[in-house]
């Protein structure tokens, strides 16, 4: 008698732990080796309920929609990145003056110091990135992180504000710190360095895992939330370069330090006020892992051959990655080498569990891909942050020699207070770029951000090299009018007024709304789902960089130009300097910079994200 086969389907209804409403259905499958396949079948409520990018709410249930993410879960984390930018730039915008002045450094040392720390500060982010798509995911790295930041927030302000631990002062800038003094501040700078590493890379990328990829009503307010992210970390940066630098400089280095530690604390509970309404994407295991894997992989079977027909690429049959929180990728043609750890050969024994060593999917070969796909663009950005860094350093040195007194009055501004208008430039672009010129260039180029990201960042290139042209037209009208006067030896020049410096600054912060937001937004979408705080993080090492650079700059510089017993470009009394060299000197750098940014965008290969299917084994 010849088999029968039997083939029975049951479609039923059931009610979701998570949903007051039936939603699923439910698809069962028997085959003739009595096997029983149990398939749940999305219906239109769910697709139009539920997110469909793998984020789950609080409870670890998939999100829905119209209770979790969106611009209702956004405030909260806009909240914490604005007072968390207050907190970090209330340090950072006078801290070169703090080291100059209290702790009695020189000026180069201090402008290094200054530098390596805010490098540091962008180099920290990869510990927090590792950690959070490895381990803690974004929301626990966040909350965890932030403990150690507010702790050293706590002992900067000690260092400053308790008598034995300060520094002793005899006058206002007649200080002097002792190794333990210094020791005990820069070990307080160097933890918020860590606290803002485990912040940065998660924060941005956590904001934007509100809004559903998949979801393309969602999807399109994700490029306007970089946009207000960025213009909150403006907002925060106001307050600071502007009423805590005078504090600062006025009042006491105490309470212009607590001040941001007060801000740091209420950065935590505005963040902790969302748990609710926030959706979070599950870690999917050590990105480095996987990375050594497709590498191990791909050098193991160098001999092997690649099909001509992609689809023999070892890939999972469900529909969802092996990657726990990642879509899967499409295969691209570049980079070729990678698909053969993707390549079946006997040896592999894919029958049995696959050894990762050996064989990887489509999907974890082109997160490696994906990865050194942004590694050129990546590097154009390090120059970039290097003149983006000279607003907390040379620009404050140089505003410093001028005359920094309001109108006729006695009232005098910090140099740092200046950079408040590199601030200013960026609440007034982001505004304008968000609301006027993505909807006019959308009508002209049918893309729907109106421009391309890469294309964003390239104009903000640009804008930065005219920010470098004009601080060195301007310092050398200042030596001129130096040397005119017999201007010397005092300590600012009468004639010249610090609101000479508002155009370099407004032009730095017209150049960040095009590149900085270009890059946050460019390096998540192109990062893998399961990457994203590495790729965030990937981009804020740009600026660390940017930092390192400028810093070893100085230091050659500095070497070079006081051979032979000269002063040097930058010496302490920078009347008898030549600091338009430096700034020349970037400008150039700048130029070389964009020719090869357009190059390597010229070239670029964008990610391919698999479709999801509604249909996938339970």
């Amino acid at each position: 008698m010849p088999r029968v086969l039997l083939y029975f389907h049951v479609l039923f209804c059931v009610h979701c732990s998570f949903s007051s409403s039936p939603t699923t259905l439910f698809l069962f499958q028997a085959n003739p080796n009595k096997q029983l396949h149990i398939y749940s079948v999305k219906t239109m409520a769910e697709e139009d309920t539920y997110t469909k990018d793998g984020t789950v709410d609080y409870r670890g249930n998939p999100a829905d929609k119209t209770k979790t993410g969106t611009w209702k879960a956004c405030p909260f984390i806009l909240g914490n990145e604005c007072c968390e930018r207050l907190a970090y730039y209330g340090m950072s915008s006078n801290l070169v003056v703090y080291f100059k002045d209290h702790l009695n450094q020189h000026s180069e040392t201090a402008s290094r110091n200054n530098l390596n720390w805010g490098g540091t500060c962008y180099i920290t982010p990869l510990i927090g990135a590792f950690v959070a798509d490895s381990y803690l995911g974004r929301y626990w790295t966040i909350a965890s992180f932030s403990i150690i930041y507010v702790i050293g927030m706590a002992l900067l302000t000690m260092s400053a504000s308790i008598p034995g631990m300060k520094p002793t002062c005899h006058g206002k800038d007649n200080c002097h710190a002792t190794d333990t003094q210094s020791a005990l501040c820069f070990t307080a700078l160097y933890l918020v360095a860590l606290g803002t590493g485990g912040i940065k890379p998660c924060v941005s990328s956590y904001g934007a895992d509100q809004f559903d990829d998949d979801d393309e009503n969602e999807k399109k307010h994700k490029a306007s939330f970089f946009n207000w992210f960025y213009l909150s970390i403006n907002i925060g940066a106001l307050i600071a370069s502007s009423v805590l630098v005078w504090v600062q400089e006025n009042v006491s280095w105490g309470l212009g330090f607590g001040i941001p530690a007060v801000a740091m604390a209420v950065a935590v509970v505005s963040f902790f006020s969302g748990t609710r309404l926030y959706r979070y994407q599950k870690p999917g295991g050590s990105p480095l892992t996987r990375i050594a894997q497709v590498v191990v992989a791909a050098l193991r079977k160098h001999r092997v051959k690649v099909p001509a027909d992609k689809a023999l690429l070892h890939e999972t049959a469900d529909a969802e990655s092996a990657i726990k929180g990642s879509r899967k990728l499409d295969h691209t043609d570049d980079l070729r080498f990678f698909d053969k750890a993707a390549v079946e050969v006997q040896s592999d024994n894919i029958k049995e569990s696959v050894n990762p060593w050996r064989l990887c999917t489509v999907t974890q070969v082109e997160e490696l891909k994906a990865i050194v796909r942004l590694l050129p663009i990546w590097a154009t950005g390090i120059i970039f942050a290097a003149v983006y860094s000279q607003m907390g350093s040379l620009f404050v040195l140089q505003g410093k020699t001028m005359n920094r007194h309001l109108g006729s009055t006695s009232f005098e501004i910090p140099a740092a207070t200046v950079s408040i208008f590199d601030t200013i430039s960026v609440i007034i672009w982001v505004p304008i770029y968000d609301r006027i010129l993505v909807p006019v260039t959308r009508k002209y180029t049918g893309h729907k951000n109106g421009i391309t990201q890469l294309q964003r960042m390239g104009i903000g290139l640009l804008i930065s090299i005219f920010a470098m042209l004009y601080a060195g037209v301007l310092e050398l009208i200042r030596l001129r009018i130096v040397r005119r006067h017999n201007y010397y030896e005092l300590d600012y020049i009468p004639s010249i007024s610090v609101f000479w410096q508002v155009p370099q600054y407004f032009i730095i912060g017209c150049a960040e709304v095009f590149t900085f937001i270009g890059q946050l937004e460019f390096f998540y979408e192109q990062a893998p789902d399961a990457m994203r705080s590495t790729c965030s993080a990937l981009q804020l090492t740009t600026v660390a960089l940017g930092s390192y650079l400028s810093s070893l700059l100085l230091t050659i510089v500095t070497k070079a130009s006081t051979k032979h017993g000269k002063l040097g470009w930058i010496p302490d009394n920078l009347n008898y300097g030549h600091l338009h060299y430096f700034y020349w000197l970037l400008a150039i750098l700048s130029v070389l910079n964009l020719g090869a940014f357009l190059l390597i965008a010229k070239w670029y290969t964008y990610k391919k994200t698999g479709d999801s299917s509604l249909i996938k084994p339970n």
